[in-house]
């Protein structure tokens, strides 16, 4: 299975690197890579803007926008989200599985 490195830095300073298995149909898997840096970027300059801002709220509008996102596909909508629950899965067992660096903290 082709799998898509990706590098994430959180706003306290962690590095998560994921290692995400791609879908066999995936059409062009550096255009993901850059979706997903768009999408955190948009989402880290809005909390930036508007302040803080919870997790639960964060994890709940991208919930609501990938329903939406599958809900545009024209198609059973069985399929789409029988694909979505599937791709959001894998996704979330590969972030679990991921390299997590924790910035050293104190003083010498």
């Amino acid at each position: 299975m082709t799998k898509l490195p990706f590098r994430a830095k959180t706003a306290t300073g962690d590095i998560l690197d994921v290692e995400f298995p791609l879908h066999p149909e995936t059409g062009d898997a550096v255009r993901v890579g850059q979706l997903v840096t768009l999408l955190l970027d948009a989402i880290d300059k809005d909390i930036g803007l508007a302040g803080e801002t919870s997790n639960g709220d964060v994890l709940q509008a991208v919930a609501m926008t990938l329903a939406i996102r599958a809900g545009m596909i024209h198609g059973a909508g069985s399929l789409t989200e029988t694909l979505s629950i599937d791709l959001l899965r894998s996704a979330l067992e590969a972030v679990a599985d991921a390299t997590r660096t924790v910035p050293q903290a104190g003083h010498a």
